[in-house]
């Protein structure tokens, strides 16, 4: 894998002055690792095959380069006539086809319009789409599914595609996408640059890029802003969590809060508990309409929702600034999927905080997740909310894996952990 050093600004990556410009009144004041290892292989037009934790700058990294090669062949070519694409990016859900999009679009700011971005995916009107996209675009944000219904409609082509995009690999192959892949990649010009992101490696993903990358410069990088993000373990007692949840939330005064359950009706039925311990939640998950779920992210995008329940529909892709703090109320069946839900938080080398409420039955599984994830926290208690005695032992035993030999004296009793997480908490 390639590794270099990171540039002091973006003006060594050799980007265009609209885009340095654009990036000094955001504020970007140096590149992540990921940004300042692949932007120039892709301004070189290299294939690209990239590893980065959740996080980690990801979606600059291919918008800059692309909006620049755009920019730049204007000139050159003369404009391509009828539903034609030139940068297409695919990505697994609808949030992220939005928030790509949106993204694409503010770097651009100071190409005054001259590049047209849009995002189709499903739940909403395809006609209105499908008016959006007369006379093409030159950057397509787009769900697999509701791309392939809007080629069978004639309402876009792919055969002028110069630069394709599978953002999220591995959550796109997951969720059941590979025929649909399968298909759109026919549909695209053999001579293309390809441009796949990944957080992880499965085989599939692997497979996916044999067969379609040339000499792909390869990444992986590790997030220069992970020691930002705190994580924390809590165990508890089983039936009290939602109790303690409760308590964390009234006793710090977050300003924000992202939970995540494993189910829809979790979603509803932890929101009712919480109502009725006078504090306000929303809920976030694939069975609200399209609108709701556009209302509900805007709003806790804007700071409108302060505590917002989650399915691990978003997990990946929504960006909050400043976030303070992510809780696992249910751990994610996925190892993989715990560390794309607490990167929610810590992002752009803010502080942030992630908290895993733990009961016995979690145990194991927690452990799992530790040693898919190569990462190994304390287990701590709240005052208050002490576990009972029945899994002292193996609290003990996770925080003291090495154990004594035997024969290596009178045993004594072991002493119930007591872990002061709330004056930890007042300073985060």
């Amino acid at each position: 894998m390639s590794t270099v050093t990171t540039p002091a600004n973006f003006t060594e990556l050799g980007l265009i002055t609209p885009l340095l410009a654009r990036l000094t009144e955001l504020e970007y004041q140096q590149p992540t690792p990921i940004q300042a290892q692949a932007i120039p292989s892709v301004l070189a037009g290299r294939d690209l095959i990239a590893g980065a934790n959740t996080g980690s700058g990801k979606t600059a990294t291919f918008a800059l380069p692309i909006l620049q090669q755009i920019h730049e062949q204007a000139d050159k070519t003369p404009s391509s006539k009828g539903n034609y694409v030139t940068a297409l990016i695919l990505v697994p859900t609808r949030e992220l086809a939005k928030q790509v999009a949106d993204s694409i679009k503010s770097y651009a700011v100071h190409f005054n319009g001259a590049i047209k971005t849009l995002a189709v995916f499903g739940g909403v009107s395809a006609n209105t789409q499908m008016l959006a996209l007369r006379g093409g675009t030159d950057i397509l944000v787009a769900t697999p599914g509701r791309l392939l219904d809007l080629i069978s409609s004639n309402a876009i082509k792919l055969d002028k595609v110069k630069t394709l995009v599978l953002d999220e690999a591995d959550r796109m192959l997951s969720l059941g996408f590979t025929e649909e892949l399968s298909a759109l990649l026919a549909l695209t010009p053999k001579q293309k640059q390809i441009l796949l992101f990944s957080a992880t490696f499965p085989e599939q993903v692997k497979s996916l890029t044999q067969e379609l990358l040339n000499n792909p410069v390869e990444i992986q990088v590790q997030s220069s802003d992970a020691s930002t993000l705190v994580q924390r373990v809590f165990t508890v007692n089983k039936g009290e969590k939602t109790a303690l949840l409760a308590h964390l939330i009234q006793l710090h005064q977050w300003r924000q809060a992202l939970i995540f359950v494993n189910a829809k009706n979790n979603c509803e039925h932890l929101a009712e508990k919480l109502i009725k311990r006078g504090i306000r939640a929303e809920v976030f998950h694939g069975d609200k309409g399209q609108s709701e779920r556009t209302r509900v992210l805007d709003g806790f995008k804007a700071g409108e929702i302060e505590v917002l329940i989650a399915t691990d529909i978003a997990a990946r892709g929504l960006d909050i600034e400043k976030l303070p703090v992510v809780i696992n109320f249910n751990l994610p069946r996925s190892p993989s999927d715990y560390m794309h839900r607490i990167g929610r938080s810590g992002r752009a080398g803010e502080v942030g905080l992630a908290l895993s409420l733990i009961d016995y039955e979690d145990y194991h599984h927690f452990k799992v997740i530790e040693k898919k994830n190569k990462i190994r926290l304390e287990r701590e208690q709240v005052e208050g909310f002490e576990v009972d005695e029945i899994i002292t032992d193996a609290i003990l035993a996770a925080n003291k894996p090495m154990a004594k030999p035997e024969g290596s004296g009178k045993k004594k009793r072991k002493k119930k952990p007591q872990v002061n997480a709330d004056i930890w908490l007042k300073n985060s």
